[in-house]
């Protein structure tokens, strides 16, 4: 397969090429890729006006920009408006087949006004037999892949998703990598990297490290999984009348104590409390404000009958207390509560009673993941932020081929944009050596948020985080409540209570399932941001008096 464009290795001999690169990199180490490991490369270089198709859909209005990247003379592909649908496409020059041989998927992402709800990933689409056109491309548009960044409200993941053909139902699943990595909250270039391996592994890289392994066919990396479960409950297995599920039981031989009272109160009256000395039984606890006038503008036809306001009885400060006294209550010693009868260990207990497995018809054995062929590489996304710089896509069939597009088109840039991000650090006021500390710190609870055993609790983690970071002198208190909700979880896996028996037709419903229509999250959080302005109630007329209920 040809490669559209080429940017920082020009087209001349292999051994030519190595030598400038060297020269480029200041005799750096370099790694020589052939052609032939490089299927696709887009380095935005140059316009990409007549080589990408914008959607021409309605929904998308979002205008598309050529534009250079922050403090560089980067080009890259840019989200110029905020609050836009967005969706451009671009046709490979052959069609690719992911089934044999490594596929390394490759993009930067430079997120230069933040991210707080919008998507910035690619949709690898499936040709156009598949039922879609360059001009109509929209979120319905069928893809072989998805993969990249997404964040808005409880979502931050970087995306990698299959779509894939069930061998017996002929229809067609999305089927989400689990526990995905978090996106990097910064506004630096970003390189993100899908690479599928021949033997069903697949490996999400950010900046060139590894976040996230998986297996296409494991259970536990996908959901829903590729292939399905062998067996199912049962759906007309029901549970015997006489199954009891009660581990524990009332003692039927237990009887309630003759002294046991059920009808005392919790508290009495403490009859051996005494009115304390000075106590003002006549006077009221709040008096008429004698500075207090009605107003002149006062309408007792439109505001009603004014009332002089109330303050606190100035005596009544300086006196134990005013109006009627009476005892304090106290806890009743004779009190008891209701009686119930110990709980004893159930002797007909049976066990949480489950319907009995059988064959799952839908069942069907995979030895490969039979991925759909990708024609073209698509945009598609909504978001509420502007600033999102595309660059340097690449597919190609090396790891290695990979490696050094990282090396020479994104590391230098990476490495200027932090070297400024410091400078900058420093101009208001910040130490290099706490940047660095707060930077390592933030590294380390990112990891921790993406624990697979924390994922119900990632939202509320991710969001500490960030606002830590945004404000590096709380960093303390964000560890200190990360650590709560760590502990939280611990406690609950050890003390937590029983769970909820499951349904057994629910159950087989929800486990063939075939198709998820969630593409496009970012999208459906949006409408759930959105809120009213207009809740603040106004004023009242008057403050200075009181208005009588008619």
């Amino acid at each position: 397969m040809m490669i559209e464009s080429r940017r920082k290795i020009p087209h001349l001999p292999a051994a030519v090429q190595c030598v400038a690169l060297l020269l480029i990199t200041s005799f750096a180490f370099q790694i020589c890729v052939s052609a032939s490991d490089v299927i696709y490369y887009e380095p935005f270089d140059e316009s990409f006006e007549g080589r990408w198709v914008a959607s021409q859909k309605d929904d998308y209005k979002g205008v598309w920009k050529h534009s250079k990247s922050e403090g560089h003379d980067d080009y890259g592909l840019l989200v110029s408006e905020k609050a836009r649908k967005y969706a451009i496409v671009k046709e490979l020059d052959q069609v690719l087949s992911l089934k044999d041989g490594t596929a390394v998927l490759q993009f930067e992402v430079r997120l230069q006004e933040g991210l707080e709800c919008g998507g910035a990933y690619l949709k690898y689409l499936q040709p156009q037999e598949a039922g879609w056109q360059p001009k109509e491309f929209d979120n319905s548009s069928p893809y072989s892949i998805m993969f990249g960044p997404d964040k808005c409200g409880s979502t931050n993941k970087v995306h990698f998703i299959l779509k894939h053909k069930n061998p017996k139902s002929g229809d067609y699943a999305e089927h989400h990598l689990k526990y995905p990595p978090s996106v990097p909250s910064d506004k630096l270039s970003h390189v993100y990297s899908a690479i599928l391996r021949p033997d069903n592994e697949v490996s999400i890289l950010i900046d060139g490290e590894e976040k996230k392994k998986a297996n296409f066919l494991s259970s536990d990396d996908f959901e829903p999984p590729l292939i399905p479960a062998k067996t199912i409950p049962d759906p007309d297995d029901k549970k015997p009348e006489d199954w009891d599920e009660r581990a524990k039981i009332p003692d039927p031989e237990a009887v309630k104590p003759d002294d046991w009272d059920e009808d005392a109160p919790m508290e009495i009256e403490d009859e051996e409390a005494v009115k304390p000395e000075g106590w003002l039984d006549d006077e009221p606890e709040e008096i008429d404000d004698p500075d207090a006038a009605k107003p002149e503008d006062w309408d007792d036809e439109e505001d009603g009958e004014w009332e002089t306001p109330k303050i606190d009885n100035p005596k009544c400060e300086v006196a134990p207390g005013c109006g009627v006294w009476k005892r304090p209550m106290k806890r009743n010693p004779a009190y008891k509560g209701k009686w119930h009868a110990p709980l004893i260990d159930n002797p007909n207990y049976k066990g949480i009673w489950k319907p009995q497995e059988i064959p799952n018809p839908d069942y069907f054995e995979l030895e490969k993941p039979d991925f759909e062929p990708i024609a073209a590489i698509g945009i598609e996304i909504w978001t509420m932020q502007d600033g999102i710089l595309f660059d340097n896509i690449l597919i190609a069939g090396d790891e290695k081929a990979a490696e050094s597009y990282r090396l020479t088109a994104w590391k230098p840039k990476f490495e200027d944009e932090k070297e400024k991000q410091k400078a900058e650090e420093a101009a208001d006021g910040l130490s290099d050596g706490l940047s660095d500390f707060h930077k390592m710190v933030f590294d380390l609870l990112y990891k921790i948020g993406d624990i697979p055993f924390l994922d119900a609790y990632k939202p509320k983690i991710i969001d500490l985080i960030e606002k830590g970071e945004k404000q590096p002198n709380i960093t303390i208190g964000i560890i200190v409540s990360i650590v709560v909700v760590i502990l939280t979880v611990f406690f609950r896996i050890l003390f937590g209570g029983k769970k909820p028996a499951v349904n057994a037709s629910e159950t087989n419903t929800n486990a063939s399932a075939g198709t998820s229509s969630n593409q496009e999250s970012s999208e459906e959080k949006e409408h759930e941001d959105e809120k009213d302005d207009d809740a603040a109630a106004a004023p009242a007329r008057r403050r200075s008096g009181t208005r009588r209920d008619q």
